[in-house]
């Protein structure tokens, strides 16, 4: 089975394979990773944009590698409420003939990281600043720097990608 992540992010890769590999248990799982366009900023605001933004990926993945049984999208965001801030991420899979999405657990920001993404930071460059880290983005990311590494990013996003594979696996309740 061939899945193309529209990410090279080592964090989005990795999640869509162990989430395809627990869904597919059965199947030799090739991922094929490719950086697409989300058509989205680089820091989504509300879930709309952020479904867009998994959607376009997923999207603009099966025009890359065509040759893929699978295509999969996986966009964070964040969503206002009033001034305080959630995070939370969008997964989007597509077949040749279907479509599966799900989003993930979302967890409210501290005030510091809301402020720098207000003025204009992405999520995982004001997580930098907050927790003077390097590259947060591509290891626990914000889920993990806030439990002390008890739910790292790829933690957060594989039930997701479990869930969007729900209509493949569950094709009689999904026509």
């Amino acid at each position: 089975m061939i899945v193309c992540v529209a990410s090279k992010n080592p964090t989005k890769t990795e999640s869509a394979k162990d989430g395809f590999q627990r869904q597919f248990p059965e199947e030799e799982i090739e991922i094929i990773s490719v950086s697409v366009p989300s058509g989205v900023p680089d820091q989504p605001i509300g879930s709309d944009e952020t479904y867009k933004g998994a959607l376009n990926r997923a999207q603009n993945a099966k025009k890359e590698c065509p040759e893929a049984d699978y295509w999969i999208g996986i966009e964070g965001g964040n969503i206002l409420h009033g001034q305080e801030m959630e995070a939370m991420a969008w997964v989007v899979v597509l077949s040749h003939s279907k479509i599966g999405r799900a989003r993930t657990a979302g967890f409210f920001l501290p005030q510091k990281t809301v402020d720098l993404i207000n003025e204009g930071y992405e999520l995982g460059h004001a997580d930098e600043i907050v927790f003077e880290i390097k590259n947060s983005k591509q290891k626990m990311g914000s889920s993990g720097l806030l439990t002390d590494g008890l739910i790292s990013r790829k933690e957060l996003y594989v039930p997701a990608v479990i869930f969007a594979l729900s209509p493949f696996k569950k094709i009689d309740l999904y026509p």
